[in-house]
């Protein structure tokens, strides 16, 4: 629940970027097909990979609620923004909650080895983050359950050393109690969205495929730069990261990430207000150099 005095949701500006932002989507991916050089090519793969993080960030908006102050229209809007990514508004929001409840926790760990870490499957997430394979899991999960729920359950692995170091059972395990009709239904939907697209603007699979590659590579990417190395603690695990401020801008302030963990109910458009300039602020692209190093020992003093 936001509290009375958390700043007011900016419903029309995001109602507006949410358009925009979709309607550039589709004029890369349109451009990343029917284009005649790869070089402009290649620049509308670029430029889909961050007017995408965008939606991304609109959708992240939704998971918490604070889109649109209407439930209803919070909710609707979200599930149009997962099309784009594409995933399952639902499933989206119970990973991203989970995450929340187990931030840094040994669950989220990921950038240290812990006693008795399995070393190659550490490695193996890490570097499918840093190259973004990571994301290819989202659309696929959401494709799997629709179709074989039973099958996402079954790589849960509850109580062994796998479902706690790669955090499947605790992320998995939201799916025990997860509406399998409207999860359907929003696998539908991001389907046919993403075919609608594909038939409207005539996109090749080389033009959809470039985008979101180049999509997946800055949206893994930051999805863990924003925490690693940070303290391992549930609300102060995260990093307000120093970035270029248009770069900043295009993520609707997402790199703003220590801010979020502590007031999860602030819109994105408020959260400088809440940075804490007396706190750590490395820069992006600083961890994300260190991050190509691989996962580092644990820290003697952690817990």
């Amino acid at each position: 629940m936001r509290a009375e005095d958390t700043p007011p949701i900016p419903a029309a500006l995001n109602a507006f970027l949410l358009v925009a932002a979709m309607g550039a989507g589709a004029l890369c991916l349109w451009t990343a097909s029917h284009a005649e050089g790869l070089v402009v090519r290649l620049v509308a793969a670029g430029v889909f990979s961050y007017v995408n993080n965008t939606v991304f960030s609109l959708l992240h908006e939704a998971t918490h609620g604070v889109l649109h102050p209407t439930k209803r229209l919070n909710d609707g809007l979200g599930r149009l923004a997962a099309t784009f990514f594409p995933t399952s508004f639902t499933l989206q929001r119970a990973f991203h909650l989970t995450h929340h409840r187990n931030n840094r926790t040994e669950r989220e760990q990921f950038d240290y080895f812990r006693p008795g870490d399995h070393r190659f499957l550490k490695r193996a997430q890490w570097y499918a983050i840093l190259t973004g394979a990571y994301w290819a899991f989202v659309p696929v999960g959401a494709f799997v359950f629709a179709l074989a729920p039973g099958l996402l359950r079954k790589l849960r692995g509850p109580g062994t050393r796998y479902g706690e170091q790669t955090g499947a059972d605790a992320y998995l395990g939201r799916l025990e109690d997860a509406p399998g009709g409207t999860i359907r239904a929003e696998v539908l939907l991001m389907v046919a969205v993403q075919a609608g697209l594909a038939y409207a603007l005539e996109l090749t699979p080389t033009g959809w495929a470039l985008c979101y590659a180049a999509f997946a590579v800055n949206w893994s990417s930051l999805q863990y730069a924003d925490h690693a190395w940070s303290p391992l603690d549930v609300r102060e695990g995260a990093w307000d990261l120093r970035v270029a401020a248009p770069v900043r801008w295009v993520f609707l302030n997402y790199h703003y990430h220590r801010a979020h963990h502590r007031h999860p109910h602030v819109p994105w458009l408020y959260l400088g207000r809440y940075v804490d300039a007396s706190a750590p602020r490395p820069s992006f692209l600083r961890i994300w150099c260190a991050m190509w190093r691989g996962p580092r020992p644990l820290p003697e003093k952690a817990p």
